[in-house]
C-alpha cells in the first residue's frame, strides 16, 4: 500500500515525461520515495537473503509483486523504486545500480550484468534550473543481454535479442538483434539466429 504523499500523482508525471521542478510537491514525493527505496536495498544488501526472500524485497521496493521466476544477487540499489517494471525470467547480477524515476522495463528473459547502471533523468542545462530534472523512459525487450559494466543513458530503446557488449555507453536506440560495444555504443554485428 503507497504510503508516500503524492506517489501516484508523480509517477503519472514521471510517466508522461513531465519536468520535475527542483523544491515542487513532486520533487518531495521523489525524495520521500528514494528514502524508503534507500531503507529497502539497505535490508537487501545488508545481509543474505534466500531467492524468496529478495523477490519479496523487490516487490516491496517496485510497489508490486515481481515473477516468480525474477533472480537477482545482491548488490542493488535503486533510488526510486517505484518505476521498475520487470518480465518473466529476468535476472540481474551484483552491482547494479538503476535510476528509475523516468521508468525502466526490462522485457523477459533479459539478462544485465554486473555493475550496469540504468539511468532515467536528466538535470536541467540551465544552471538556474539545474534542480529540475527531466524524466525519460528506458525500455529493454525480451532476451536482451548486457555485459558487465554497461550504462544506459535516459530515454534508450533496447530491441528484442540485442547484445550489448561489456563497458558500452549506450546514448542512442538499440535495434533488435543488433550486438553495440564502445563508448558512445556503435552496431559492430547481428546475433546469430538459433
Amino acid at each position: 500500500m503507497n504510503t508516500i504523499d503524492g506517489l501516484e500523482e508523480l509517477l503519472t508525471a514521471l510517466n508522461a515525461g513531465q519536468t520535475i521542478p527542483g523544491g515542487s510537491p513532486h520533487h518531495r514525493a521523489m525524495h520521500a520515495a528514494s528514502q524508503e527505496a534507500l531503507r529497502i536495498t539497505a535490508t537487501l544488501n545488508g545481509s543474505y537473503h534466500g531467492p524468496a526472500e529478495v523477490r519479496d524485497l523487490i516487490s516491496e521496493l517496485t510497489g508490486h509483486p515481481v515473477p516468480h521466476s525474477f533472480a537477482l544477487f545482491p548488490p542493488f540499489s535503486a533510488d526510486f523504486g517505484k518505476n521498475i517494471s520487470l518480465g518473466e525470467d529476468v535476472f540481474i547480477n551484483s552491482g547494479c545500480r538503476f535510476q528509475d524515476q523516468g521508468g525502466i522495463e526490462i522485457g523477459a528473459g533479459s539478462l544485465i550484468g554486473h555493475n550496469a547502471v540504468i539511468t532515467t533523468l536528466n538535470h536541467d542545462m540551465v544552471p538556474s534550473r539545474r534542480a529540475d530534472m527531466h524524466p525519460a523512459r528506458v525500455v529493454i525487450g525480451r532476451g536482451v543481454w548486457f555485459g558487465a559494466n554497461v550504462t544506459i543513458l535516459p530515454g534508450v530503446a533496447i530491441g528484442d535479442g540485442a547484445v550489448v557488449g561489456a563497458g558500452a555507453v549506450v546514448t542512442k536506440d538499440v535495434p533488435a538483434g543488433a550486438v553495440v560495444v564502445g563508448v558512445p555504443a556503435k552496431q559492430v554485428g547481428t546475433v546469430p539466429e538459433g
